[in-house]
């Protein structure tokens, strides 16, 4: 259902194409923008990728505050469409509020490096050379799997499951479901495994073995470690997002809409 949110402050931000800074131009005179420190909710212009850039850049400041994409890019499966001479404002108090929670990835590398990075749609481990990686699977401190061969294995949260988890043939999940999607990456053993969905309050760890002979990387959503011994995976659930679509075009839909696509 669509709600009256009363937001009256709004923040842009403008991915650097020439279609979102003509869009830009056209909202100028329509609202009295204000820089995004003191917004009610922040108006995003510009494709999937630089929604999740602009989502990361809250995830690192701490300050999250709601966010209506309007699609200035390709797909736009984040953003909303843009309707030339609609009251913004208006427009956005009437739009539906849908929740994600990122994931936390704490990495170490070889060397002991201790990284931390949210992922909005996925972490995924990556063999780095021609040699396969072989990695050590445990979901709630209890090995499941005691040596994964293949190019990788992904973590993907419900919003990012239709992303690189569709691609390597993981599960579409609801965005409501509570769930992870745990998918390998062109497995060769175990040869029949297909991956596992799990509840997302679980926690799961990925030891490499071999890491000086099989080196992995470890990407959350664009950001890459290299050379990485050790990786665990849980939900941030103190960082929850709130993204705004307009009613009958929400990211829940579209997540169920996808997998009727043939």
């Amino acid at each position: 259902m669509s709600s009256n949110h009363g937001f009256k402050r709004l923040a842009l931000a403008i991915s650097d194409t020439s279609k979102a800074a003509e869009t830009a131009k056209e909202l100028e005179s329509m609202h009295d923008w204000v820089p995004v420190e003191e917004a009610d909710a922040l108006v995003v212009l510009g494709g999937d990728g630089f929604m999740l850039h602009t989502l990361h850049a809250m995830l690192d400041s701490g300050r999250l505050i709601p966010t209506y994409g309007i699609n200035r890019g390709t797909v736009g499966f984040l953003m909303n469409k843009y309707r030339a001479g609609v009251k913004l404002l208006d427009k956005i108090n009437r739009s539906r509020s849908i929740g994600i929670s990122p994931l936390r990835m704490e990495a170490t590398t070889q060397t002991g490096e201790i990284v931390v990075e949210n992922a909005i749609n996925e972490v995924s481990l990556l063999r780095e050379t021609r040699q396969t990686a072989k990695l050590e699977v445990s979901v709630d401190e209890r090995v499941r799997i005691k040596e994964l061969v293949g190019d990788g294995v992904l973590v993907a949260t419900p919003a990012g499951s239709t992303a690189y988890n569709l691609s390597a043939n993981g599960p579409i999940l609801p965005l409501d479901s509570q769930l992870l999607a745990l998918t390998p990456i062109s497995a060769f053993r175990p040869r029949r495994w297909r991956g596992a969905i799990l509840p997302d309050r679980s926690t799961i760890r990925f030891k490499v073995n071999e890491p000086s002979k099989r080196p992995v990387a470890a990407v959350a959503d664009q950001k890459e470690i290299r050379d990485i011994a050790e990786v665990s995976i849980e939900i941030a659930v103190e960082k929850e997002l709130t993204l705004l679509f307009d009613p009958g075009h929400s990211l829940d839909e579209r997540i169920v809409a996808e997998q009727f696509v043939v």
